[in-house]
C-alpha cells in the first residue's frame, strides 16, 4: 500500500526531516496525514464554564479537560458538526479553535484594561481570546486588510460578546505609523505557509506551497513584526507566531528582528506548564541564529495539535526614528 505521506510536496518532507527531531519525524509524519481532535474554548463573556460543560454533556458530548488551559477542551465523543447545531456554539459560549492556536494569546497573557493591538486579527479566534482573558476591559485594535477577513472577524466578534475590540484596515507594516509606541501589548499571528497545518488527504492544504513563497512570505512576517515593535510602547510584550514550521519564517524573521533592532528588544523564555515545548533551531541551511533564538518554542504537529512558532518579545528602548530623521 503506497504511503499516503508521499503526496506531500517532496521538498517540504526533505526540509522537515532537517526541522523534526530524528525520533520524533515518524510521528510528527503520521500527525500530517491524521485528522486532528476537535477542540474548542468556553467562552466566559457568554457564560460560565461549568454550566456550558454540563450543557453539553446532557446533550451526549464528551468532553476532555486541557491540563494547562482551564477554558479549553479537546471533544471525545460526538463530531465538529454535531457540535456547531448545538445552541451553546450558536449563543457564542463556546468557539471552536486548534489547541496550538490557543497558545499564542496565553503567552501574550493580555490584562483587563490594557490597550492591545491584534496586528493581523481576521478571522478573530485569537482575538475573542483576548477579549475573554481581558473581560472586556480596556481596548483591543483588531487589524486587517481583506475585506473578505474582516466581515468573518465582525461576525465573530458579535457572536462571542466582545466589545472592547475596533476594527481597522490599515496595512500591517505601516499600521505602527498610526499607532506608535501606544499599546501594552501586541500579537501578530502572521500570514504564513501554513506547514504546521498540512494533511495529506487534502491537497488544498499543501498545493501552493514552494520554497520561494517561503521565502516571500519571511521578507513580509519581517517588516510586519517590526511594526508590531514599532506599535508597542517601551515595557510592552509583543508576541510572534505562526502556524508554519519553516525556519525562515520563524526562527529567521525573529534574528533578524534581534539583529534589525539590536538592544531595543530582548527575547523573553515562553513556558506554559504542562505543555510540550520544543526550542527554536540554533541553525537553518549553514546560518546560525543568535543563540538567544532559543527562548523561542515550538509545537510539533499531533493529533491532538497542529503545528505552531511561539517568540515573547520584551519591548526595552524606544525603536522609533528620530523626529526630523
Amino acid at each position: 500500500m503506497e504511503d499516503p505521506c508521499k503526496s506531500l510536496p517532496a521538498e517540504f518532507l526533505r526540509r522537515l526531516e532537517r526541522i523534526v527531531p530524528d525520533h520524533r519525524y515518524p510521528e510528527v509524519l503520521e500527525a500530517l496525514c491524521e485528522p486532528r481532535v476537535v477542540a474548542l474554548r468556553v467562552n466566559p463573556l457568554r457564560a460560565d464554564r461549568r454550566e456550558v460543560v454540563a450543557e453539553l454533556e446532557a446533550e451526549g458530548f464528551a468532553l476532555e479537560p486541557v491540563s494547562w488551559y482551564a477554558d479549553a477542551f479537546i471533544l471525545r465523543t460526538g463530531t465538529k458538526r454535531e457540535l456547531m447545531a448545538t445552541a451553546a456554539y450558536a449563543e457564542g459560549k463556546i468557539y471552536l479553535q486548534d489547541l496550538a492556536s490557543m497558545v499564542p494569546v496565553l503567552v501574550l497573557a493580555p490584562r483587563p484594561g490594557e490597550r492591545v493591538l491584534d496586528l493581523a486579527a481576521a478571522p478573530g479566534s485569537k482575538t475573542t481570546q483576548m477579549a475573554a482573558l481581558m473581560g472586556n476591559s480596556g481596548e483591543i485594535v483588531a487589524n486587517d486588510v481583506s475585506p473578505a477577513r474582516r466581515f468573518k472577524l465582525v461576525a465573530n466578534l458579535r457572536q462571542q460578546g466582545v466589545s472592547i475590540a475596533r476594527v481597522t484596515a490599515i496595512r500591517g507594516e505601516v499600521l505602527w505609523r498610526s499607532y506608535p509606541e501606544e499599546f501594552d501589548r501586541t500579537l501578530l499571528d502572521a500570514p504564513c505557509s501554513m506547514e504546521g497545518m498540512f494533511n495529506c488527504s487534502d491537497p488544498a492544504t499543501y498545493e501552493h506551497w514552494s520554497p520561494r513563497k517561503v521565502k516571500v512570505l519571511a521578507r513580509r512576517q519581517a517588516h510586519l513584526l517590526r511594526s508590531a515593535v514599532s506599535a508597542t510602547r517601551v515595557g510592552g510584550v509583543i508576541v510572534y507566531s505562526t502556524c508554519t514550521l519553516s525556519p525562515e519564517e520563524n526562527e529567521g524573521v525573529v534574528d533578524w528582528l534581534l539583529h534589525k533592532e539590536g538592544d531595543a528588544v530582548e527575547l523573553e523564555p515562553v513556558e506554559l506548564p504542562g505543555l510540550e515545548l520544543w526550542p527554536g533551531l540554533a541553525s537553518w541551511q549553514g546560518r546560525s541564529f543568535d543563540p538567544r533564538v532559543s527562548l523561542t518554542a515550538r509545537i510539533l504537529p499531533s493529533r491532538l495539535m497542529e503545528g505552531f512558532f511561539v517568540a515573547r518579545i520584551r519591548k526595552v528602548r524606544s525603536n522609533l526614528p528620530a523626529r526630523g530623521a
